[in-house]
Order: C-alpha cells, then sequence, then structure tokens
C-alpha cells in the first residue's frame, strides 16, 4: 500500500520492452542514433509541432532548469507560485542554471492569479537597473496541491506575460495528468494558448527515467544543446532515455497510464465518505490529493502497512487521536482498484 509518490510505481513493460530492445547491438552515442531520433518525432507528433526543438533529460529537475535557462538573462525574474514546484523542489536548480531569480506570486490552491502576476510583473518592471528585469513566468501543471489550471486559466496567466512580452514555461513533471484532467490535447495545453516552453515529464508516470524539453522556437535549440552538454547532462549512451520517450509518446500509452492513475484516485476520493472525519483539503483534479484524516486514522493505516507522506509538523505516534493530520496521497498507473479498497479498508479499520 505505497501511495507516498507516483515515483514510487514501476515503469510500464512496453517501455522496459523498448530499453531492452534498444539494448541489441551497437549505436552511435549522444543522441546521434536512430531510436532519438525517432522519438523526437513522436514527441512533435504528439504536440502537433514539427519545428519544435525537442531533447531528453533523465529528471525534471534539469528540465525545468535548462528550459527557464533558455528563457530568462541572468539578470531576469522568473514568476512563479510560491508553492510551484520549481520553488518547492528543485533545491535552487533554476536559478543555478539561469542565473535569474525566483518571484514568488500568490494564488488559491496552488494557481497563480493573473492579477497578482500583472502587478509583480509591473513591480519588477519599475525598478530599473537597481532590480532584476522582469523574465520568463513558470506554471506547474498539475500543480503542487494536486489542483489543475483550467486551459482559460492558463489562457489568462499567458495573455498577462505577452502583454508584458514575456516567455512562458510550463512544469509538466504530471503533464500527462493534467490532459487527463482537462480531456485536452498536448498541443491544446501548450503552443495554441501561447505556451513556449514544456517539461513534458516520463518518471512520474510510467517510464525509468525520462523527461523531455520541448521548445517551440526552433531557433532556440542550439541553445538548448549547449546548455545540457555545460550543464553534465547529455548522457552518452543516449538510445537508453530516447527508448523510453519513443514508447511513452507513440499510440498514447503516456494519456493512457495518466487516465489510469486519474481513475484510481478518482475512486478514492468517492470512497472518503466512509471514512470517518476525512476532508479533502483542495479541489484534486488529477492522481494526487491532499487529506486531513484523525490521527488514530492513520496510524491504523500504518499499522496496517500503508506508506505515505504526513504534512504536519504534529506526530503521528503520540497525541490526540481526533486530532487532523494532513497528508499526501498518489496514485501511479499500476494501482488497481483493489489497491484503493484496501487503503480506504486500512483508514476505516
Amino acid at each position: 500500500m505505497i501511495f507516498a509518490s507516483d515515483n514510487a510505481g514501476p515503469a510500464h513493460p512496453r517501455v522496459m520492452e523498448a530499453v531492452m530492445a534498444a539494448n541489441a547491438g551497437h549505436a552511435m552515442p549522444y543522441g546521434n542514433d536512430d531510436i532519438t531520433r525517432a522519438a523526437r518525432a513522436a514527441v512533435r507528433d504528439l504536440f502537433e509541432a514539427p519545428e519544435a526543438t525537442v531533447e531528453f533529460v533523465a529528471t525534471g529537475s534539469v528540465a525545468n532548469a535548462l528550459a527557464l535557462a533558455c528563457l530568462a538573462r541572468p539578470f531576469d525574474g522568473i514568476f512563479a507560485h510560491r508553492v510551484s514546484h520549481v520553488e518547492e523542489d528543485e533545491c535552487g536548480a533554476p536559478e543555478f542554471y539561469s542565473g535569474a531569480k525566483l518571484i514568488l506570486i500568490d494564488g488559491q490552491d496552488a494557481r497563480m492569479d493573473p492579477e497578482a502576476l500583472d502587478a509583480a510583473i509591473r513591480e519588477a518592471a519599475g525598478r530599473g537597473v537597481h532590480g532584476v528585469q522582469p523574465g520568463p513566468v513558470t506554471l506547474t501543471n498539475i500543480t503542487e496541491l494536486g489542483t489543475v489550471y483550467t486551459l482559460d486559466e492558463i489562457a489568462a496567466l499567458v495573455a498577462v506575460a505577452k502583454r508584458h512580452g514575456l516567455a512562458v514555461h510550463l512544469d509538466g513533471a504530471r503533464f500527462a495528468n493534467a490532459c487527463a484532467a482537462l480531456d485536452c490535447t498536448a498541443a491544446g495545453m501548450t503552443w495554441k494558448l501561447g505556451i513556449d516552453a514544456v517539461s513534458f515529464g516520463g518518471t512520474k508516470n510510467g517510464c525509468l527515467g525520462v523527461e523531455a524539453v520541448v521548445l517551440f522556437d526552433p531557433a532556440k535549440g542550439r541553445e538548448l544543446e549547449l546548455r545540457r552538454k555545460r550543464g553534465g547532462h547529455l548522457f552518452s549512451k543516449h538510445r537508453y532515455l530516447s527508448a523510453q520517450m519513443a514508447a511513452y509518446a507513440t499510440d498514447g500509452l503516456w494519456l493512457e497510464m495518466a487516465r489510469a492513475a486519474n481513475a484510481r484516485m478518482k475512486a478514492l476520493i468517492e470512497g472518503l465518505s466512509t471514512v470517518p472525519g476525512a476532508v479533502v483539503a483542495h479541489p484534486p483534479a488529477g492522481n494526487m490529493a491532499f487529506l486531513d484524516l484523525p490521527r488514530a486514522v492513520h496510524q491504523r493505516a500504518m499499522a496496517a502497512g500503508a506508506k505515505y507522506y504526513i504534512r504536519s509538523e504534529d506526530p503521528v505516534d503520540t497525541g490526540d487521536p481526533d486530532a487532523p493530520l494532513r497528508c499526501r496521497i498518489v496514485c501511479d498507473w499500476s494501482k488497481t482498484p483493489e489497491d484503493i479498497e484496501a487503503l480506504l479498508a486500512a483508514w476505516r479499520g
């Protein structure tokens, strides 16, 4: 009963088979191989962007950092939500790779507010030579609180950025889960709304470890290549990264797995009506939810073998049994209806 993270889930068999197939014989290194060329083509087809630059890296942190470095100057500010992924989970990587500074914006349920964004951009622009200059905007979808930006909400934020001449990056560690939740295409959530760059995540959704950096302006392609190499993230045996992405982006596997994970989370939320004291903290849209559960409920579940993160400073093992403690629950693609019922049963006791 591991619901701590979708990173804890297994790789999909089709991804594993693709890696094993890539292991046959020899191939040219550093991405100069047929598998990488096929994987790039598959991602371009998925995004309906035949001219896009597509490069593969092993982690979401470097995918975000490299994409933002291509959009930001060293004296820029990068506008991000206060609980965005780049702020909470990248250990300063976007600043390290770009030299820019994160400027944090508020908004309910981890979704940036357009008026707050506009005000922050205007404030940065008004500081002259003494402050960082307005730079790119980055959005996390699905957000760090499990909510989702709708297409209209993305369009509104992009409109603010474009009025000020700024680029927009989409952090898509759970990109597939957002598309599944919104029932939209990859293109419909990105360049068709004015998004300039996207980190297309695979690791959390059934891959071993691969992310695609997609820049819709092909003129940025050479810069991305050089930044990736300089940052130490150009794999020599690149075909093993590419093989994962080729399988992931072909025949809708990326969306199939996301829909499965989202469906399991929906079933879990519906089942909370049978768990006394359960409260949903933020409106869950995809495969991740934050819940408030009584301490005694957590104790029962963990005694039964459940693993998930408690997001409270209060200890789980001692204290008022009725006190609510917040937790994060994440479903990966491999979760079954039986897994969901087992967790609900453990909570019910």
